[in-house]
């Protein structure tokens, strides 16, 4: 029997590694993934801002999934009457698997607003490329900056602008402000020179998701640290040079970093199945109607929120990891391994890391900040890594008790990162 698992993410990862657990070698599991790594993505702003190496955050599937048939690849179709899924490989061929079970956990990318210039101009923050892409370009505009005569221009390129005040964007908009402040003390002849970074949303507060008392506490570090904290504010247009505010207000920039939320893989569009808010309707057993072969989970899945009576689970990293395990769970009870479950979670807590020995959290709805709340995070965060956390601690370490990298390496450019791509695990290659 095979079970063929679309997506390495938290949703499709987990459900492996739970598929495995039970059934052992009696099923060949298969993951479909466009990367050879799961990405823990909530650490994903430290690796922007110099303070982790990619690496440390991308957990091997061959190494930490024993057992699974890693197949390289994106699912651009499904055939469910034939049983069949086709990708497409990393050198462009494409191939057909069969399945006897299938298991959609494509996960998400970045959400998009129909906003004059944001497509071309803003960059997403879902994938490693972006991280890397990140880290460079604030790198490189800062030595643009020191290089140039012109007031105006050093101002637009000391300008950092990021749109969401979810998780990401608060996470980067507060690791940013220690970054540049490192990079401009390499650069004397930016003595003096004002460095700003805004954090924009439609929303009335910082991390609208969570308490009103975290929300504080990271809107009060985020102005400690001289971020402007501009709330019921968005943009109304991009250009290269420029954004133009919902205020009215024109700010000379070149970086604008959206972070606005995820919306599902678009392959949940292309596979036919019945949506709700453009995710796969499935059961309470994760099981999508009318497929008693085919299970979802993750940000492709609208699973009903059995906490909440009439609503669907939030498209959360929390949410994801437990569904996958469930999905594992239940697509081996369908071959005859175990019982099946169903999808019930109480949210735990939530954890923000703020950068710089602060942090806001919430373990077990106990509200936390300052360093309390830091080691809760960062002890969360190695607990839920399945991979590397040796390394990812010895990188906070080092980072304790040396410089951060200051260099932009130049791999990834921004046409590689587009805003506007179904795929940010990989740099975008031009047809």
């Amino acid at each position: 029997m095979r079970v063929v698992i679309v997506g390495g993410g938290f949703a499709g990862y987990h459900a492996a590694r739970k598929l495995l657990k039970i059934a052992g070698d009696d099923v060949e599991v298969v993951v479909v993934n466009p990367t050879d790594y799961f990405l823990y993505l909530p650490l994903l702003p430290e690796v922007a801002a110099g303070l982790l190496d990619p690496r440390s955050i991308t957990v091997s599937i061959p190494d930490t999934l024993r057992g699974v048939r890693l197949v390289l690849g994106t699912v651009t179709t499904v055939d469910f009457a034939a049983h069949t899924v086709t990708y497409t490989n990393p050198e462009d061929r494409v191939r057909e698997l069969s399945y006897d079970r299938l298991v959609l956990a494509a996960g998400s990318v970045n959400k998009l607003l129909p906003i004059p210039g944001v497509s071309e101009n803003a960059h997403g923050f879902r994938g490693v490329p972006e991280a890397l892409y990140l880290r460079d370009h604030i790198t490189r505009q800062i030595e643009l900056a020191a290089a140039c005569d012109d007031p105006a221009e050093r101002t637009a390129r000391c300008t950092f602008v990021v749109v969401g005040a979810g998780y990401t964007g608060t996470e980067v908009a507060a690791q940013g402000p220690a970054f540049t402040a490192a990079l401009a003390a390499r650069h004397p002849e930016l003595a003096g020179q004002p460095v700003r970074w805004l954090l924009l949303d439609i929303a009335d507060r910082v991390l609208p998701e969570l308490s009103p008392r975290l929300g504080r506490t990271a809107d009060a570090v985020l102005r400690e640290r001289g971020v402007e904290v501009l709330m019921k504010t968005s943009v109304k247009d991009a250009t290269a040079g420029d954004v133009t505010l919902t205020t009215g207000e024109r700010l000379p920039t070149r970086t604008l970093v959206w972070c606005v939320g995820v919306r599902p893989d678009p392959l949940v569009a292309d596979v036919g199945l019945p949506t709700a808010k453009d995710r796969v309707v499935v059961t309470a057993q994760l099981g999508v109607p009318d497929q008693p072969d085919v299970f979802a989970c993750g940000d492709a899945a609208a699973v009903p929120d059995l906490t909440r009576p009439g609503e669907y689970t939030a498209m959360t990293a929390q949410h994801a990891e437990r569904q996958g395990r469930l999905a594992g769970q239940n697509v081996a009870a369908s071959l005859g391994y175990g019982r099946p479950g169903t999808y019930r979670h109480h949210d735990l807590g939530f954890v923000v890391d703020l950068g710089a020995g602060r942090a806001a959290a919430n373990p077990l709805h106990l509200p936390l900040s300052g360093w309390p709340a830091k080691i809760v995070t960062r002890a969360y965060h190695l607990l839920a890594m399945p991979g590397n956390r040796l390394r990812t601690a010895t990188g906070w370490a080092l980072a304790t008790v040396s410089k951060r990298p200051t260099v932009q390496l130049g791999l990834v450019r921004g046409s590689s990162v587009p805003l506007d791509t179904d795929s940010p695990e990989l740099p975008y290659r031009r047809p």
